[in-house]
């Protein structure tokens, strides 16, 4: 019988709580699913403990979903390396630990997991060799991404299943919980978790004036100011509801990751950030608009038109449009209409937009899931 694979994931929060999240998502599922043997390495763990109460700030080393959690200290501890060693997004391993990959023989297979990203060049360099300019180890980058060719999707087994039989129960308990009632017929739910963005006042503005009404959650985080500044009111604390016009906004308190799923999966259309965010939101089957990070020289819109080209693909143009306009109006990019204008359009198309947020998670599944295609990969590494 072959021994479990041992395996060490390296994350350097950087993002607040998306490279945290990814990280914990893909560690537990390797233990969860694929019985091995995980210890994540995490330089934050406060920010760890945000999105999973469960952890221990202050702990040098615990146990967590059967997932070996150990504090990333400077300097590194002497540690025996694991056969497979992830380093999360780029994040440099500790020079000590390096060293110590480099006299194991044979020497742990070494992948560099990259953002997700649905630009074309990404599955041009998935799977690629780096060798070490000074150590006999060669590093592997590995891309998720939204085709076969591509290292695709992090997503648990069950994810389907379970949220669908969380919206076919209505969501009474998850609502109560909140301290809300369940949906009005004509009404729609919206989440919103953002970065900082001049385009919200104006959205805001186009929520207060729709002819139905709109309920904005809001998880604690960066965007709370703005709210506060549009409503003029000095600050915005957890539990507080503020009505205007047809816009009710409920701040809510921080979610852990898997409370967060579930408000993804109870409102009909989700405002989300970053990486780990906009993937669960696509698994969501809801519609949704993807705030890309902040990048020099809007390198970022790259990344939104790549994701934009393929989300929108089959729909009609209008439609098409209609999506586009309000990602691209979110995101600072150069638009003829302005949100007003974008928010109209986009209720205008509304049904369609539900329509293929549900199919479109048939197609992410085809691209695989990344914690399959990381193992598949690796496992060819190690024979």
């Amino acid at each position: 019988m072959r021994a479990m694979r041992t395996w060490d994931i390296f994350c350097n929060v950087v993002d607040n709580y998306g490279d945290i999240g990814i990280a914990w998502r893909l560690a537990r599922g390797l233990v969860r699913e694929r019985g091995l043997c995980v210890r994540l390495w995490v330089d934050d763990l406060g920010a760890f403990q945000r999105i999973w109460p469960a952890i221990d700030a202050e702990a040098e080393r615990q146990t967590c979903e059967g997932v070996t959690v150990c504090a990333w200290r400077v300097p590194f501890a002497a540690t025996e390396p694991a056969q497979v060693v992830v380093e999360a997004f780029g994040c440099a391993l500790p020079e000590s630990y390096l060293n110590a990959m480099s006299e194991q023989s044979p020497p742990p297979v070494w992948i560099n997991l990259e953002y997700l990203s649905a630009e074309a060049w990404v599955a041009e360099h998935h799977g690629l060799p780096s060798p070490h300019p000074r150590l006999p180890l060669t590093k592997y980058f590995f891309f998720p991404g939204y085709t076969p060719d591509t290292g695709g999707l992090l997503a648990e087994a069950g994810l389907a299943e379970r949220r669908a039989a969380f919206v076919d129960s209505g969501s009474p308990a998850f609502w109560r919980g909140l301290g809300m009632e369940t949906p009005q017929a004509d009404e729609l739910r919206v989440s919103l978790f953002a970065y900082e963005n001049p385009a919200l006042p104006d959205l805001l503005d186009a929520w207060a004036a729709d002819p139905c009404p709109v309920t904005c959650l809001v998880p604690e985080g960066r965007v709370i100011p703005q709210l506060a500044a549009w409503l003029a009111v000095p600050a915005l604390q957890a539990g507080e509801v503020h009505q205007r016009g047809a816009l009710q906004l409920h701040i809510l308190p921080f979610l852990d990751q898997d409370r967060y799923d579930l408000l993804l999966w109870a409102c009909g259309l989700n405002f989300v950030r970053g990486e780990d965010s906009c993937a669960r939101a696509q698994w969501a089957a809801r519609p949704l608009v993807w705030q890309a990070y902040p990048q020099a020289d809007e390198a970022h819109w790259d990344k939104l038109d790549a994701l934009l080209a393929h989300y929108t693909a089959g729909l009609g143009s209008a439609t098409a449009d209609a999506v586009s306009g309000i990602w691209r109006n979110w995101n600072g990019m150069p638009a003829a209409d302005g949100m007003a204008a974008c928010w109209t359009a986009w209720r205008a198309h509304q049904a369609v937009i539900e329509r293929h947020a549900e199919a479109w998670c048939g197609r992410l599944e085809r691209a695989g899931r990344l914690s399959d295609t990381l193992v598949n990969f690796v496992e060819t590494k190690l024979k």
